[in-house]
């Protein structure tokens, strides 16, 4: 027994003495806030804007700041600089995204885009939609659908301001989105019921909703098979509503195909299964991963961002008529705003891209750190999650002073 407790005190001063030595060496990391052992820094996020208690911590530790989530260590970058020297520089490092629970169950095994790790399959499978499916030529051979979608919402939208009809713009914005993304994608509109009894809306409602909860598993990996929350099997549920949609999508194309119609992604995507010309092994799986990253991507994002920017119009009467006098000029009142218009629409360009700045539509992106790295000085470890936040990059007042108005003062004096 003498033995074992000598033999560990010299253990115990042998570690503190390799400790005390090695202090100078040790690697110069992100400052930090105060944190707890093994819960790190959640308590800090515990709000429902964690992208603006962020905000408020890069005030006080910098913009290049280290957080512990539980498990997990994180870099948040929340100014235009910092971005570039992790995204610009050191992009080949940080270009991979981060392993999440949310992803086991929205990726097919991340032959997506949005889950998939940086590397040889995603560089592929990007080129493939570049090339096929979001080239100009792709979408512009959709514009006179989305002309016409446009036109049956004003036509109902004058309908009822002429019958003095509450609208509801937010509902008919989600709907707009939906019948031309089902449209560019699947070829025809889909019924609500046609997804699940709960409709459309509700169900890509309740992807969102739980992909952007803080799940447990995220930051203490052993407790994603506990499932404490019960997240994981609301996602492995809806998961199993979207296959099954998009599987009888795949079905009534390989029964239907019309090669004389316009080919929707679903009709490219099939072309490109069969001939093989993909570098990879493409199948399904890989279809059905694309399709539901563009189904959720395209309908909640787009319509919030336009919601936001009418909501701010409505607030600014003296920016709406700003507008309104700018479509009168180049366009007049006798036709429809053309897509070949809005490049000649300089005062609308500002209004969106300040709707976007104030209203990103994702205020924090997610990277990781594919290997240990060295930026502004400071120790970047290998499997970090690099935070980006917007949300603060857009409201940073070095380069936008007034940052509580919507419009700026240069904006206004603008076209």
């Amino acid at each position: 027994m003498t033995l074992v407790w000598a033999s560990l005190v010299v253990f115990l001063f042998v570690y503190a003495l390799y400790v005390l030595l090695n202090i100078h060496k040790r690697k110069r990391f992100p400052p930090s806030p105060t944190g707890f052992p093994i819960l790190g820094h959640l308590h800090l996020l515990a709000g429902k804007n964690p992208h603006k208690d962020l905000q408020k911590l890069a005030k006080k530790h910098g913009p290049i700041m280290y957080v512990q989530l539980g498990l997990v260590p994180a870099i948040v970058a929340s100014s235009v600089d910092a971005v570039e020297k992790f995204l610009k520089t050191n992009d080949h490092i940080f270009a991979s995204r981060p392993h999440s629970e949310a992803s086991q169950y929205l990726s097919y095994g991340q032959k997506n885009l949005i889950f998939a790790k940086y590397g040889v399959y995603w560089r592929n499978m990007r080129k493939l939609c570049t090339v096929h499916l979001l080239s100009n030529h792709k979408i512009n051979s959709f514009q006179s659908m989305r002309k016409q979608e446009v036109q049956l919402l004003i036509e109902s939208i004058k309908k009822e301001a002429h019958d003095r009809v509450v609208v509801g713009l937010s509902a008919r914005i989600l709907s707009l989105n939906a019948n031309l993304t089902c449209l560019m994608m699947f070829g025809k509109k889909y019924m609500d019921e046609d997804l699940d009894k709960r409709g459309f809306k509700a169900i890509v409602q309740d992807v969102v909703d739980l992909v952007s909860t803080p799940n447990l598993g995220d930051f203490f990996p052993f407790l994603g098979v506990i499932d404490l929350q019960g997240l994981n099997r609301k996602l492995k549920d809806l998961s199993k509503v979207f296959d099954e949609f998009l599987e009888r999508i795949i079905d009534e194309h390989v029964e239907y195909h019309d090669r004389d119609q316009t080919k929707d992604f679903v009709d490219t995507m099939m072309d490109i299964m069969q001939s093989g010309e993909a570098e990879f092994q493409f199948d399904r799986r890989h279809i059905k991963a694309i399709l539901l990253d563009m189904l959720l991507a395209a309908m909640d994002t787009t319509a919030l961002t336009a919601e936001w920017i009418l909501t701010e119009l409505l607030r600014h009467p003296q920016v709406m008529k700003k507008l309104q006098n700018e479509l009168q000029e180049v366009v007049g009142l006798e036709r429809m705003v053309e897509e070949s218009d809005l490049e000649n629409l300089n005062y609308l360009n500002i209004v969106v891209n300040e709707g976007l700045r104030l209203y990103p539509a994702v205020p924090l992106f997610f990277h990781e750190a594919m290997e240990d790295c060295v930026v502004d000085d400071f120790h970047i470890q290998k499997g970090s999650r690099i935070i980006i936040n917007c949300y603060a990059i857009h409201r940073d007042p070095n380069v936008w002073p007034d940052l509580r108005s919507f419009f700026l003062r240069d904006l206004l004096g603008a076209v």
